[in-house]
């Protein structure tokens, strides 16, 4: 089974702070809501994606209650499919709005951690 690229999604209380703090270590900011105007910065929530190497982290404030484990799919629906022929449980799905196609899909360890599947934008 082939999940995508991971993105860890860390949900922050101060993005300002989080995004110094990174920086420190090497990552730089690659996207957010600062420029992104599909999915803009408001009052309340505010995101950011940075990198380093190869590595990615999603900085979001406001946005979730703990931290989840992200990956990126180009076939959701084969992914669905497998979960459940796997009886490995989705606690949510959703479909675009838009195209009416399967989006994004929860699911949640047997710690507790969240891992969400999107569906890539490639």
């Amino acid at each position: 089974m082939r999940l995508g690229q991971f993105l860890l999604s860390l949900k922050v209380k101060d993005i300002m702070e989080s995004i110094r703090f990174y920086e420190q270590l090497g990552f730089e900011v690659v996207d957010g809501g600062h420029t992104n105007n599909g999915f803009p910065d408001n009052n309340i929530t505010k995101w950011r994606i940075l990198r380093n190497e190869n590595l990615e982290i999603g900085l979001f404030q406001g946005l979730f209650d703990n931290n989840i484990l992200k990956f990126n799919s180009n076939d959701i629906s084969k992914l669905r499919d497998e979960f459940n022929k796997s009886g490995i449980k989705i606690i949510d799905a959703k479909e675009d709005s838009f195209s009416n196609q399967l989006s994004s899909l929860t699911l949640v360890d047997p710690d507790g951690n969240t891992i969400r599947v999107d569906r890539s934008k490639l």
